[in-house]
């Protein structure tokens, strides 16, 4: 947290939370969403200005129920995620990167979802791995340490994840990859995708 939010914070402790204003999109892009953008279920403007987008993941954190939220000074704003409280991209350096800037240095476990979707699993929590991605990682999937074909890899998401063993080869290291149904994912991994206000 920067220090001018710890500040104002203990300047200003009880300003009210805000709900429904900042979203964190499937590729990782901060969204701002105006009265407009709530009430008709739209995904907001894109957060382009490189200042602000490092306050926001600096000060970017978890609270005890498991809503993600970003400390704007004094005032905690809720985070709608689209998907996870992470998105990860690769990056020829470094591996996998979070949209904060992280190196995803841990990988413990991956999953595959009913939806074809790559989340992966580290000290950090749980990052959905952007769709653009994907193809690149396809390669280094193995099921039953062999070459996994598209066919196979198809059967395997519709079976549930019972026809066979599937890896992510990473860093030198196999990851094991389970199944998981999209609709699971915040409550296996204890996150609120849309926060709100007590009612």
């Amino acid at each position: 947290m920067d220090a001018i939010v710890a500040q104002a914070l203990a300047k200003w402790p009880n300003v009210p939370h805000c709900y429904g204003w900042l979203a964190l999109d499937a590729r990782g892009n901060w969204r701002m969403r105006n009265e407009h953008a709530q009430q008709n279920n739209l995904p907001g403007d894109k957060i382009v200005h490189l200042a602000l987008i490092g306050f926001i993941n600096r000060n970017y954190a978890c609270d005890e129920q498991g809503r993600w939220y970003f400390q704007n000074g004094p005032q905690r704003v809720y985070v709608d995620l689209e998907v996870t409280p992470y998105i990860a991209h690769t990056e020829p350096a470094h591996g996998f990167v979070l949209q904060t800037g992280q190196h995803l240095l841990n990988i413990e476990a991956a999953y595959l979802s009913d939806q074809g979707r790559l989340f992966l699993q580290s000290n950090d929590g749980i990052a959905l791995l952007d769709d653009r991605d994907m193809a690149q990682c396809l390669s280094q999937l193995r099921l039953n340490d062999s070459a996994i074909a598209d066919e196979q890899l198809l059967a395997w998401l519709e079976q549930g994840g019972t026809s066979g063993h599937v890896t992510l080869q990473y860093a030198d290291k196999e990851v094991s990859v389970n199944y998981i149904a999209d609709a699971a994912v915040s409550e296996q991994f204890h996150f609120v995708r849309l926060p709100r206000p007590p009612a």
